[in-house]
């Protein structure tokens, strides 16, 4: 018996944006979701725009998993993760660990194709940028929401995320924010 996928169908519970006042409560599979979609969208607009040759189903798979593990840790806040060297490697430490014990959970036979999915393979490099650039991406829209909904607890956040995300330097985020961000600050009638 494996509680592989168990445990993963808990990503729905896993809170993000702890210590910030939310107007509404984005969950880890939500998260894991909307980054997928921009992993898928990155690789696409940089194959199509740019002349690349990622492969943007293979980005969106691995987005699909890239939090995984903290179904076993929880959603630990950018401030606590970032606020030392330290911390974050330690962090990162327990990521890790949890990543590894939900890879144990697999059957023998399916660890080998689970394993890129949970910890970065060097096959995989491209698509791993992509993904950390859309998990970048997916917070800053985030803010965005908020903001509009005249939520200011996410204006810091947001200016710092705005700056972190223009500083990505891949074409395709540029591309990206220029062509589709705008549209996350409106609402659905302003977008009919």
């Amino acid at each position: 018996m494996s509680h592989f996928f168990a445990y993963l169908a808990k990503m729905r519970f896993v809170t993000r944006w702890g210590l910030m006042r939310n107007t509404h409560v984005e969950n880890l599979q939500e998260h894991s979701l909307q980054v997928a979609m921009l992993a898928h969208a990155l690789g696409a607009i940089r194959n199509r725009e740019f002349g690349g040759t990622v492969n943007p189903e293979r980005a969106a798979v691995l987005a699909l998993f890239h939090d995984a593990g903290e179904v076993i840790t929880g959603d630990l806040v950018a401030p606590i993760k970032h606020f030392s060297p330290k911390i974050k490697r330690a962090y990162g430490e327990i990521e890790d660990v949890a990543k590894r014990r939900l890879h144990r959970m697999l059957p023998a036979r399916l660890r080998r194709i689970y394993e890129p999915l949970l910890f970065a393979a060097k096959d995989d490099r491209a698509e791993w940028e992509l993904v950390k650039a859309a998990d970048k991406l997916s917070a800053y829209l985030k803010c965005l929401e908020e903001l509009r909904v005249g939520n200011d607890d996410f204006a810091k956040a947001a200016t710092v995320l705005e700056r972190d995300v223009r500083a990505i330097e891949l074409p395709e985020v540029a591309y990206f924010l220029e062509t589709f961000t705008s549209s996350f600050s409106r609402t659905l009638d302003e977008l009919n």
